[in-house]
């Protein structure tokens, strides 16, 4: 399989990993200019030479993906004699430039209920590189009249996300249908069906994180409820409410948005370095 091929299967497969360039090549090198690699946790697709030369740079690109590492690097390696490293020496006489770029999951975030404060939410997220899954049980909310057509019209013409519109009557159905890791918002019109999603979310393998829009006195019954349908402690704790970062205050549907938004890119940041950490044990 080349590093196309590769990139392609990992991305799908939701799995981090660093495309690895031979940017620059003075003197001699095992390998001309421009040859690639992909590195990921566990593997390794292409060659940029071998030897000392590659196994640094895996190294350093498995280093990456364990702190998971946003911005690419560079990595300037001498060939020479009297360059020795824990890698053995590679007597080339040349010297190369490396270009490490860290190709991380895209993020994967779904909000149940694009009401006021959901629809400004999404205009948020849409500005940044996720998987956006807009999901309500009214059509009226997610009618091109009101959100037009991601890609094409609208609030989303212009959107940076992949975002997938759902309407769903059961709203906790579409959490089958979300990609692993995803994050989940839930801030419905009706008690009933939040309720109904958090608990669902719950008992589904592969959410990353809970959020619960609403008040103290709303969780106190939800913590009630979740009690009687079987929720431990363990469970309950997996739920953030409110949802948001404190330090933005306010009740309007934009300020809201953006304190749940700026919460999100944290969670997604710290997602990232726990995946690479894993994946490096």
């Amino acid at each position: 399989m080349d590093w196309v091929d590769a990139l392609q299967a990992l991305r799908s497969a939701r799995t981090p990993a660093v495309i690895v360039t031979l940017a620059l090549v003075r003197g001699h090198a095992p390998r001309n200019g421009g040859a690639k690699m992909v590195v990921s946790p566990d593997a390794v697709f292409g060659t940029v030479g071998g030897g000392n030369l590659e196994a640094t740079a895996v190294d350093r690109a498995r280093a990456m993906l364990a702190a998971g590492s946003a911005e690419p690097e560079l990595l300037v390696l001498t060939l020479s004699d009297k360059a020795v490293t824990e890698y053995g020496v590679q007597c080339c006489g040349g010297e190369v430039t490396i270009m490490l770029e860290p190709v991380r999951v895209i993020p994967s975030i779904a909000i149940f209920g694009m009401g006021h404060v959901g629809l400004e939410l999404a205009r948020i997220l849409a500005r940044h590189e996720v998987e956006l899954h807009l999901i309500d049980s009214r059509p009226e909310m997610l009618a091109a009249e009101r959100i037009g057509v991601p890609g094409e019209s609208g609030v989303f013409a212009d959107s940076v996300a992949r975002i997938h519109v759902t309407l769903a009557p059961v709203p906790e159905s579409a959490l089958a249908g979300l990609p692993q890791s995803s994050h989940v918002l839930v801030m419905t019109h009706d008690h009933v069906e939040d309720l109904a999603v958090v608990d669902m979310s719950l008992r589904t393998d592969g959410i990353a994180s809970i959020g619960l829009i609403g008040s103290s006195s709303k969780w106190a019954r939800f913590r009630k409820k979740l009690d009687e349908l079987g929720h431990g402690e363990s469970d309950l704790a997996r739920v953030v409410t409110p949802i948001g970062v404190p330090e933005v205050a306010g009740k309007q549907p934009a300020v809201i948005a953006v304190s749940v938004a700026a919460r999100m890119l944290q969670l997604i940041d710290e997602a990232a370095a726990e995946e690479g950490a894993g994946s490096s044990d």
